[in-house]
């Protein structure tokens, strides 16, 4: 999916850089909260459980520092596997998505 000027509003297409950007932003604060969370709670929790949980939300911080990549370079919104554009209604849950849903159930 290319990144387009505007977006219509009736039937939208594509997000603009803009709008990814200010996606992945809001991703990366609520990932970060969460992480300054667990910390602080790392002391009354299982420490595995709380291990596992930040070494995923900091995978998916990763994630999302490759999204801004992708939006810097161009190449934001389309699937890495089969290079067809990943619906704009995936990225607006996951804006940090490198692949299409079809595809990204065959990588899982």
């Amino acid at each position: 999916m290319s990144l387009g000027a505007a977006r219509p509003e009736s039937h939208p297409e594509r997000l603009t850089a803009h709008e990814a950007r200010q996606r992945l932003e809001h991703e990366r604060n609520s990932r970060l909260a969460q992480l300054n969370a667990s910390e602080q709670a790392g002391h009354e929790a299982d420490d595995h459980l709380m291990a596992a949980q930040r070494d995923a939300i900091q995978r998916v911080l990763k994630e999302i520092d490759a999204a801004f990549a992708r939006v810097q370079d161009g190449s934001y919104g389309t699937c890495q596997e089969c290079a067809k554009p990943i619906p704009v209604e995936r990225l607006e849950i996951l804006p940090y998505a490198r692949c299409c849903v079809p595809c990204q159930r065959r990588t899982v």
